[in-house]
């Protein structure tokens, strides 16, 4: 164990020296050449070209240590990997506790061989006695006003300096250097315009919904590294309607996914039931700490990033897994946690702003796609939810709404709607134009389960960063009754992909959204720079039909009336036969999944309403909108 334990032990030392250096100072007087060297060093042992014989690498340590040793080790040695997290944000404290175990561990492993059941109580043992300091931590970095490790980046750094980016500690790759290079040269006043756009869509998401924003002081930022000039402006436009930004969360290129693939499971080696009943009070007891500054929280606004290359994870039998009853566990540890957080911040209180950007790593004409997606992004949102009305008001006359594939895509399926009372004041669907999701462009619904069956079929589609191929999920009565695809070529291997990556923790899910995108011009943008598969969610379901498989759009909180903007009708579809479940027992009600899976125009044969008397009427036919009053949006599909 010598050579595993020494290589800890040099991380250990070497980041305790790095956290004393890392001073203002420090960024000021390195070179960008020291601090891209250093930054490198952090990383690249999980880079692919290293990582194949790297203790990270669950089947290299299983190699050399054995099955389940191997593993749990694997496991062990990338918590040292937190290290530079630690040492950047001066968190010695963390850096002093798992010294502490290392030391442990180290005597144990040269005391003689470990008995394995010894040795994951003690590699673990950090994680199963923990108090509720760590999640009143948390939830004080998220939602707390003086939260300031990134901001104090953002507003003070002089972005025309690129080495402001090392001060993070994070990955730091030509996504990252070329985005803010072209940032620091775009013209202030096209971000000012981005940003004024951004602030008035999230306010105007309160508007819409009929929220109090006036009680609110914090709001969160989510962005990619190198975005600063945008979130610095988007603070300031913040600030001046009355809401303090919280830059909680920063994104960045991984430097290898399949080795955040390989530890998904990793949490295997200690949940149980004590550690779910201690985690869930923990959290419970932080809440009630941090209840008053928590309900001040608007909800965030997050920069979607996308361009990066998709990711088709190779499956290895090394990796640790959760068994079911783990999995139940898991399901039941996040259903309580989201009810503690819903109390303090509850959904039918707070909104959200979506916003999409590319990345460099897009291809090298990421600038002109840069801003054909401002222009996609700054669309004419009441112009569009006018069309879109047309659409909404012929899809309240079905009873069911069937979509067809064709070209090879093996899509048929009937979804059931809900039996509206009152037409003059009621709507199935949410006419969705810029606010909480931008850019504008669908309207949707959640679907009565009993009565949607059918197939629902992707030749190939992205989702949650990883490639499907031949995905197929066939739906009796609205839930997920048998599955396939085609990415190996052992069919249990398919089945298990599709089960850890769609399904987890469950077995079967149910169709908790049913919607039909109509931004076409960004659907003409996806063809023209042929980037379809980099594209995220938020713009692909924009694009086309589209399911939700899991909980509603109108999760915890069903029972807040909302409306349309147009013609003001009530939207009466908020719920569905599992999300009614709450008023039984909520355990039951919510899968806290929601996976949207979008066809693309070239692929669909048809979009048939069909009333309760039978008639039939096209929404969409041929790839081509046919309901009246929507021709405008075939336009740029025909000038393609």
């Amino acid at each position: 164990y010598n050579s595993y334990l020494f290589q800890i032990a040099d991380k250990i030392l070497y980041f305790a020296e790095l956290e004393r250096e890392l001073t203002d100072e420090y960024f000021q007087q390195n070179s960008l050449e020291s601090l891209q060297k250093t930054n490198l060093g952090f990383y690249e042992e999980v880079m692919p070209e290293n990582y194949i014989e790297s203790y990270a690498n669950p089947e290299y340590s299983v190699k050399i240590f054995g099955e389940e040793t191997g593993a749990m080790l694997s496991a062990f040695y990338t918590s040292f990997r937190n290290y530079v997290t630690y040492s950047f944000q001066h968190q010695r404290f963390q850096m002093e506790k798992w010294n502490k175990l290392f030391i442990d561990v180290y005597e144990y492993l040269n005391d003689g061989k470990p008995e394995t059941d010894e040795l994951k109580k003690l590699t673990t043992r950090i994680y199963t006695t923990f108090t509720s300091e760590g999640a009143i931590r948390n939830f004080t970095f998220n939602y707390h006003k003086d939260t300031d490790i990134y901001k104090k980046i953002v507003m003070n750094a002089d972005l025309n300096d690129i080495r402001y980016l090392y001060q993070y500690g994070r990955n730091i790759t030509n996504n990252e250097i070329k985005t803010a290079e072209f940032l620091k040269d775009y013209p202030q006043e096209k971000i000012n315009v981005l940003s004024g756009a951004i602030t008035k869509a999230f306010i105007r998401g309160y508007d819409l919904a009929k929220k109090d924003l006036s009680i609110k002081k914090t709001i969160g930022v989510f962005y990619h590294l190198g975005q600063e000039r945008i979130v610095r402006t988007l603070i300031q436009d913040l600030a001046d309607n009355g809401l303090s930004a919280i830059p909680s969360m920063v994104f960045t290129t991984h430097p290898n996914k399949q080795y955040r693939y390989d530890h998904r499971f990793d949490s295997s080696l200690y949940l149980d039931e004590d550690f779910v009943n201690k985690a869930n009070k923990n959290q419970e007891e932080a809440a009630e700490k941090c209840g008053d500054f928590m309900q001040e929280y608007a909800g965030p606004v997050y920069f979607d990033p996308f361009g990066e290359k998709p990711f088709a994870p190779e499956a290895k039998s090394a990796c640790l897994k959760l068994s079911e009853e783990q999995q139940k566990l898991s399901q039941q540890m996040n259903m309580k946690g989201r009810q503690i957080v819903d109390k303090y911040i509850p959904r039918s209180k707070t909104s959200f702003c979506i916003v999409g950007f590319p990345l460099p790593e897009i291809g090298e004409q990421f600038e002109e796609i840069f801003e054909e997606t401002i222009g996609i992004n700054m669309m004419d949102t009441i112009k569009h939810e006018e069309i879109q009305q047309c659409i909404v008001d012929a899809l309240d006359n079905a009873e069911f709404v069937h979509v067809k594939g064709k070209n090879g895509n093996l899509t048929d399926i009937k979804v059931k709607m809900h039996k509206i009372s009152d037409p003059a004041k009621q709507t199935n669907f949410v006419n969705c134009g810029a606010d909480v999701n931008i850019p504008v462009g669908e309207v949707f619904t959640s679907p009565v389960l009993k009565d949607t069956n059918g197939v629902l079929h992707l030749k190939e589609t992205f989702l949650k960063g990883l490639k499907f191929t031949d995905l197929n999920l066939k739906f009796k009565d609205g839930y997920v009754e048998e599955y396939a695809c085609a990415n190996f070529d052992n069919e249990e291997d398919n089945k298990k992909f599709v089960e850890e990556n769609l399904l987890f923790p469950h077995k079967t899910l149910p169709i908790g959204e049913f919607a039909i995108g109509t931004n076409t011009k960004a659907y003409v943008m996806a063809q023209k720079y042929d980037i379809l598969p980099l594209l995220p969610v938020l713009i692909v379901e924009k694009m086309g039909p589209h399911f939700a498989i899991g909980d509603t759009c109108f999760s915890w909180e069903e029972d807040f009336a909302v409306y349309n903007p147009i013609d003001n009708k009530e939207i009466i579809a908020r719920d569905n036969e599992r999300s009614a479940l709450r008023k039984e027992d909520i355990n039951k009600a919510y899968t806290n999944c929601h996976t949207d899976i979008t066809l693309p125009y070239e692929d669909l044969d048809f979009i048939t309403a069909i009333s309760e008397s039978g008639n039939e009427f096209d929404i969409i036919r041929d790839g081509r909108f046919v309901v009246p009053g929507s021709e405008e949006l075939n336009i740029p599909l025909d000038e393609k």
